[in-house]
């Protein structure tokens, strides 16, 4: 197991400018780093790769910031610009040496609307389908995908794990895989720990977050049973500190972030880290 932040808790979007981060994320005692991929054309993956090799880390994730115009169940349009979009993601994890693409991939962040039991039908059918050629992809490329479910405020179409577990088993593909967030499932599911042994051998990525988006442990989280959840399930890969603050505008909007939930975004990340490892290790 591997402990990792995500930039959006200091900077959008990811840019070389960015990489100067690295630093201080090792001073930390962060192993690895997820990027945040909103332009794939806005860094230049070489370089990144070297200063995380300076650094002494390495990219666990690449994270898909999926809009209103990447959308696998939206347009024409929209499904195949999501397509390019997270296949050059796949591209850019090739040169970052970077194992997984994360997130909600199957739609744009913020649509919820309640659609008729037919419709969600055809959109699950579109995703499904879009998914499997984005999938043949990462086969061919030997990369993984993980899906995130998200609290029913951001997506009206994958909130839980069994929809996940259900997406997967349509999908039909090895590189197929879960992502699951502790903010998100503290909103939609009865019970963590449960989720997590639900996902079981499925679970390719963690988002370890405060129960109000802060740090891991100044929060009310049932930590303990999800510790005893991934030890049951034999999770041994990344666990990311996924956070946000007003300081970065942008997603602070994006994440319905308006007051300052931490003193310092330092404490999100040192204190944090600090709890997990005495907590999951």
């Amino acid at each position: 197991m591997r402990f990792g932040i995500n930039t959006f808790l200091y900077t959008f979007p990811f840019t070389n400018e960015s990489a100067k981060l690295f630093k201080t994320f090792k001073k930390w005692g962060f192993q690895t780093v997820e990027i945040p991929v909103d332009d794939p054309n806005g860094f230049c993956p070489k370089f990144v790769k070297a200063e995380l090799d300076k650094a002494g880390l390495a990219c666990g994730s690449v994270c898909a910031c999926l809009g209103p115009d990447r959308d696998l169940r939206g347009t024409p349009e929209a499904q195949q610009t999501s397509l390019d979009y997270m296949k050059k993601c796949i591209d850019i994890m090739v040169v970052l040496d970077c194992p997984r693409l994360i997130g909600p991939v199957y739609s744009a962040v913020g649509r919820a609307d309640a659609v008729e039991p037919d419709e969600y039908k055809k959109q699950w059918a579109t995703v499904v389908k879009n998914l499997k050629n984005l999938c043949k992809y990462a086969e061919q490329k030997g990369k993984v995908i993980c899906m995130e479910p998200l609290n029913r405020f951001e997506t009206d179409f994958i909130n839980t794990v069994d929809q996940g577990l259900k997406m997967i088993k349509d999908v039909g593909s090895p590189a197929l895989k879960l992502h699951l967030d502790t903010f998100h499932m503290n909103i939609e599911e009865k019970c963590q720990p449960c989720a997590i042994k639900r996902a079981g051998k499925h679970l390719g990525h963690f988002h370890a977050c405060g129960s109000d988006r802060g740090t891991p442990g100044n929060d009310h989280i049932n930590w303990p049973g999800i510790a005893k959840a991934l030890k049951a399930v034999k999770y041994k890969d990344d666990v990311v500190i996924e956070s946000f603050t007003k300081d970065v505008k942008i997603i602070a909007k994006a994440a319905a972030i308006w007051r300052k939930i931490e003193p310092r975004r330092e404490d999100i990340a040192v204190k944090g880290l600090a709890f997990l490892k005495k907590t999951l290790k």
